[in-house]
């Protein structure tokens, strides 16, 4: 977020996040998403659980944002019980003009495209600096099936003008999501013009399990600025 200290980015996200909050309304099932500005969004409807009797569902799109979920008394359902959610409210790691987005840079990809597919809008919290004329600066994470990951690896190459490289953690090990999964960051640079395009190529790579370019799904982006919050609504948004 530019030359912003780190009590104002915080400050700004705290921001973004309770704004999203506007968009739920009472009885509604509610996608969680993850992240350091959607954290706040959490404890904001957790407030409003609590002192305004405001009742949701939620679903977590994490491990991490279900432990939250659960601390501040938002009630959990389970896709056996829900066939589809009102809303997702979740970040981003980049955002074009068109609101598509890169997603992943949390490790929860897969899961995250499986809530917001599944909601009748998305609302993303984000800050100026995730706003990009082409997408693709932020390493595109794709998530992969463990046997043969090399081999997913090599096609996936093929098709990245920079390095693919699998995504570690601080002691050196591989990363894996909630789901047992690897997680490889593709360096494509500024040149994913056709996302639509590029999601189908990667998708049909034999061991991809999911891509973390969302397409054509946020409707609006909850923009976290130093003199407050902007509202960015896609043309047809759907809400």
């Amino acid at each position: 977020m530019g030359d912003f200290s780190d009590e104002e980015k915080a400050a700004m996200k705290k921001a973004a996040g309770i704004a999203a909050c506007e968009f739920v309304k009472n009885g509604m099932k509610v996608g969680l998403g993850t992240g350091s500005t959607v954290k706040y969004t959490i404890l904001e409807l957790g407030r409003r659980i609590r002192e305004e009797g405001l009742k949701i569902q939620g679903i977590p799109t994490s491990e991490q944002t279900e432990i939250i979920s659960i601390e501040q008394g938002i009630e959990l359902v389970n896709w056996a019980d829900c066939s589809g959610l009102d809303i997702v409210i979740d970040g981003a790691d980049e955002f074009d003009s068109e609101l598509h987005l890169i997603k992943g840079g949390g490790g929860a990809l897969l899961r995250e495209k499986i809530v917001a597919e599944s909601s009748g809008s998305m609302v993303v919290v984000a800050d100026a600096t995730k706003k990009v004329q082409t997408l693709g600066d932020f390493p595109l994470p794709v998530e992969v099936n463990p046997y043969g990951w090399e081999q997913t690896m090599r096609r996936l190459q093929n098709l990245c003008p920079g390095e693919v490289l699998v995504r570690k953690n601080a002691d050196g090990s591989t990363f894996l999501t909630d789901n047992g999964n690897p997680i490889l960051d593709a360096c494509f640079g500024s040149t994913i013009d056709k996302p639509r395009e590029m999601e189908a190529v990667i998708r049909s790579i034999a061991g991809v399990v999911e891509v973390g370019l969302f397409v054509d799904i946020a409707d609006v982006i909850v923009l976290a600025a130093q003199n407050g919050c902007e509202i960015i609504r896609k043309e047809n948004s759907r809400i």
